[in-house]
């Protein structure tokens, strides 16, 4: 099944269930107005919000519109938690060589987490706006889920029943403000603004095998400025699932219903597969040339995200954001 949410002026936008191959949807506001009220009564409408969503792909399905990516919001505008991972370890190593700093200790053993801003994230093709570039402005390519209402000790075990659906994300950063603000010891926060998601959130089922282990085994597909920039396999080198995750973030609180766990920027120690970031690409060169040539982003870059399947159908929709400079 997929979902996405007209911005419809709004703050929290309107459900639409969307047909399989993205072209057409369907309100579903007489079953559940908001995402949000979706997943806060799963249970009972889920089946409702199925049953439509197999009539949309069926035909037989009444007043049906076109899907227009412009209108469309990230699925939750906004979201009561927004928790961003790093599980892939490559990734882990490679940045933070690029600031000087050590991997922890338990790299292999413990996942790191950060809880990011999730108050207003940014529509799937709305530009980034920043009042300077000075900023090192980067995107991140990443997977999330959105969970429901997940008790406090759950386990990995136990922890794919609570994911509900399945979202990309691009996790904008600005590299420049990170290493000052780390030093203080108290995490990131000015560095991570607004954040951005596909337009289409799917359930776990609709990605068939590839969703397996509390992962998602298809290659992200990054492009910039119209040249692919990377497409790891978001899968095997996924150290810790998100199953693991969960287990980790829910060890000491429960998880309310519409909590977004990333699973950090995607990447493969096979080179060829490319980056999701420009601060990987920039360390890469750093250790094979000896100088780094990849400049952060300018005004008027542009980055588009997308997960495309077996029958090369894309899955979620496509993020695509310009750089553009903010008003002052």
């Amino acid at each position: 099944m997929k979902l996405a949410t007209l911005a419809d002026g709004s703050r929290d936008g309107s459900l639409v269930i969307v047909s399989r191959d993205g072209t057409s949807c369907v309100s579903a506001a007489d079953i559940a107005p908001t995402l949000q009220a979706a997943l806060d009564q799963w249970d009972r409408v889920q089946p409702r919000l199925r049953a439509r969503y197999d009539m949309l792909n069926s035909g037989a399905q009444q007043d049906i519109r076109p899907v227009d990516p412009t209108a469309l919001h990230s699925p939750l505008p906004r979201a009561y938690e927004w928790i961003d991972g790093s599980a892939y370890i490559n990734h882990i190593v490679l940045v933070r060589k690029a600031r000087g700093a050590e991997p922890p200790a338990t790299l292999k053993t413990d996942p790191l987490v950060y809880q990011g801003g999730s108050g207003t994230f940014l529509k799937p093709t709305e530009d980034i706006t920043f009042p300077t570039e000075a900023w090192g402005i980067d995107f991140e390519s990443e997977v999330a889920v959105i969970v429901g209402d997940v008790p406090r000790g759950t386990t990995a075990a136990e922890a794919a029943d609570y994911v509900r659906l399945v979202v990309l994300v691009n996790d904008v950063t600005l590299r420049n403000l990170i290493p000052e603000e780390l030093a203080k010891g108290f995490g990131f926060f000015v560095s991570k603004p607004s954040t951005a998601f596909s337009p289409f959130a799917v359930t776990p089922d609709e990605l068939g095998d590839a969703w397996r282990g509390g992962r998602v085994h298809l290659p992200l597909v990054t492009r910039y400025n119209g040249e692919v920039f990377g497409d790891p396999e978001a899968g095997p080198d996924m150290h810790f699932g998100f199953c693991e995750l969960i287990e980790h973030v829910c060890k000491t609180r429960p998880l309310t219903a519409g909590t977004i766990i990333g699973s950090g920027t995607v990447s493969n120690e096979d080179r060829a597969r490319g980056s999701s970031c420009l601060a990987e690409r920039r360390m890469i060169e750093q250790i094979d040339e000896g100088a780094i040539k990849t400049p952060f982003m300018k005004f008027g870059d542009r980055v588009e995200i997308e997960m495309f399947g077996p029958d090369g159908a894309s899955i979620f929709g496509k993020i695509s954001q310009r750089v553009a400079q903010a008003p002052r």
